[in-house]
């Protein structure tokens, strides 16, 4: 489930790719240290919950003062913003952060502790020129290892690979595999599959769900 509608995912991007733009390039921020103040302003929570006034209702330019206005409680002096004509390593992160935000519905502040913005700065060179999938991939892939799915880590207990586990169960390996990496989602499976798997791990069916 997304986090908001779909038709305000476009000026979303837009405006926090800005917001970080401008954050580091005119206002003189460290990006770590920026986006630290986003986070803990909770105009993060507002943003990622869908929040009108924020990712359509102003630009990204004013949400970057505006950040700096919630954390110090005074308006920091406004230097003269510099408009890249191209996208900037920080506009990248913003823009790319906020479609993964939208399309997972986690909050902004679980997105860091899974990949601080730090490196999701470093992973600019590698991913900005391809499709955006990959680089949701690449944090799918840390967001599995920082929550290991509850099917894994009942076969773990038992003692299972995945393979021993399939023919205990009756379940495809390859679809065991997926379910795993997040990349199926256990929680729409057949019923009969759950039910499965759950019998092989000695485990209720909803000890396997999220």
């Amino acid at each position: 489930m997304s986090a908001y509608d779909e038709v305000y995912l476009q000026p979303a991007r837009a405006n926090m790719g800005r917001m970080l733009d401008v954050a580091v390039g005119s206002m003189g921020f460290g990006l770590g240290e920026f986006y630290g103040l986003f986070l803990a302003s909770g105009l993060a929570r507002r943003f990622g919950a869908g929040d009108y006034a924020l990712i359509t209702g102003c630009s990204g330019t004013e949400l970057a003062f505006r950040v700096a206005v919630e954390v110090q409680a005074e308006e920091p002096p406004r230097p003269r913003v510099r408009y890249r004509y191209d996208r900037s390593p920080e506009y990248w992160c913003g823009w790319a952060l906020a479609r993964y935000q939208w399309e997972t519905a986690m909050t902004f502040d679980m997105i860091n502790r899974i990949t601080p913005i730090e490196d999701v700065r470093r992973m600019y060179d590698a991913y900005h020129e391809m499709d955006i999938r990959h680089f949701e991939d690449a944090l799918n892939e840390r967001r599995a290892r920082f929550f290991r799915p509850p099917l894994r880590m009942r076969r773990m207990a038992a003692k299972l690979s995945q393979a021993q586990l399939a023919v205990i169960s009756g379940v495809p390996v390859r679809s065991i595999q997926q379910y795993e990496q997040r990349r199926k989602d256990l929680n729409k499976a057949a019923a009969e599959t759950v039910a499965a798997l759950a019998r092989a791990l000695f485990c209720s069916v909803e000890d396997l769900l999220e």
